[in-house]
């Protein structure tokens, strides 16, 4: 318990040492003796996986059981809100390949502009409104992550724009953000202090950060946990402990003398299963130090034609959803769908297991996973399919059944009040997806 006399710690108090910074987690200390609660920060996270889905072994049976793709999820049905019947517009009004429409217009409802060249144009996405009204409260805006190809330059799918194939952010309807996918990179940008008197040189900016941020933190951490009850002692070393093993594996990546067949930076573990695990970890230590509020990432750009061998799937993803009704094809298409959703379940997990107040990480935050197709073979964006996870806003879990091509732009309304983003409309919406009743 702590005692009235204790010492207030500001919410927004840094651990500085030299070359590095680290925010805190939501501690007791924070909140002023005999004063009202600490307003909870909300996050939202996007995790997107390409390609469409096998709706047959997605779509819930008649008794509400979670088909085969679904399964992992299984364990955190009360966290999980499953949704039916919405549609990506945008993506049927606009010209190009099947993929680069999906994704071009899938979180900002805008119908991407037909061109492989720089004069891209979408539209803003929700996931960035949110950033613009939470920008003053985080060091970081927003977080872009990827596991895969970032280029934002070239013809990727039938005339269209990599930027549209490759990224789903927008700041604007002219700016696609890309996404980072070297875990080194975004560790650096999450917890490294600007310093003018260091050179440009990227080399030389990331020697200095092979030095553990925690360690040339180490005596600002020590004076401030002599202060603070046994409570927030445990929450500081549960969240310095997960940000350790983070360091550690980033490290690890980097040193592995594997050689895998095409060229990785460093930094990007050479299994994909630990490279996905570690970009999610990265999203929830700077969700839990209030780093960030914001974050979108792919497990693979569309059209991917990433492999799977560690599940036996060495074709390529790609031309695997066009299987004309092949079952073999269909199978491998299967695993690899009910694969993605076993990492995402891992996230979910983690999300949940990180204690704050009265609930958790979870229970703050808003996770949606899914794709901007439904049937790849089909490239359909009709009925798509999408799950949320967090109880952000009162979210409710359980069965969200909308209105049959019922916009998907109500459901990003919907997240957008959730995380206290307030707003009645957004893109091509017709109203607010009801999550809460």
């Amino acid at each position: 318990m702590n005692f009235i006399t204790r010492k207030h710690v500001d919410r927004r108090t840094l651990l500085r040492g030299a070359g590095a910074i680290i925010g805190l987690p939501l501690l007791d200390a924070m909140r002023p003796a005999l004063a009202a609660p600490v307003a909870r920060a909300r996050r939202v996270s996007v995790v997107y996986v390409p390609n469409g889905i096998v709706m047959k072994d997605w779509k819930l049976g008649p008794d509400g059981t979670y088909a085969r793709i679904m399964k992992p999820l299984e364990p955190f049905k009360a966290d999980v809100t499953v949704l039916t019947n919405l549609a990506n517009h945008a993506a049927n009004k606009a010209k190009g390949g099947g993929h680069a429409k999906a994704t071009g217009s899938f979180l900002s409802g805008a119908a991407p502009k037909y061109t492989a060249g720089a004069d891209v144009r979408a539209g803003i996405t929700f996931d960035q409104v949110a950033a613009k009204q939470f920008a003053s409260q985080n060091r970081v805006s927003s977080l872009q992550l990827g596991c895969e190809d970032s280029r934002m330059v070239g013809n990727c799918d039938t005339g269209s724009s990599c930027a549209y194939t490759n990224t789903l952010s927008w700041k604007d309807a002219e700016s696609p953000l890309a996404v980072e996918t070297n875990p080194r990179s975004v560790f650096e940008r999450l917890f490294g202090a600007v310093d003018p008197s260091l050179p440009a040189d990227v080399r030389a900016r990331r020697a200095m950060y092979r030095r553990s941020i925690l360690d040339q933190t180490r005596e600002n951490t020590l004076k401030l946990t002599a202060t603070l009850g046994a409570e927030d002692r445990r929450k500081m070393d549960e969240y310095l402990t997960g940000l350790r093993e983070v360091e550690t594996r980033i490290a690890d990546a980097e040193k592995n003398p594997l050689i895998p067949p095409i060229e990785k930076p460093s930094g990007i573990p050479f299994d994909y299963t630990d490279y996905v695990r570690l970009m999610f970890d990265l999203q929830v230590i700077a969700f839990q130090a209030d780093l960030t509020r914001v974050s979108t990432m792919m497990l693979g750009r569309e059209g991917s034609v990433r492999t799977y061998p560690e599940i036996g799937v060495p074709d390529p993803h790609h031309p695997l959803t066009h299987h004309r009704g092949h079952p073999d094809f269909i199978e491998k298409v299967t695993k690899i769908n009910e694969y993605h959703v076993k990492l995402f379940a891992a996230f979910v997990e983690k999300m949940k297991s990180v204690k704050e107040d009265e609930g958790s990480l979870l229970d703050n935050s808003v996770l949606l996973y899914g794709c901007a197709l439904s049937d790849g073979n089909a490239h359909s964006n009709f009925d798509l399919p999408l799950v949320l996870a967090g109880h952000a806003g009162g979210i409710r879990g359980g069965v969200v059944h909308a209105a049959e091509k019922t916009p998907v732009a109500n459901l990003f309304v919907a997240m957008m009040n959730a995380i206290g983003v307030e707003t009645d409309s957004f893109a091509d919406s017709t109203g607010i997806l009801d999550l809460r009743s």
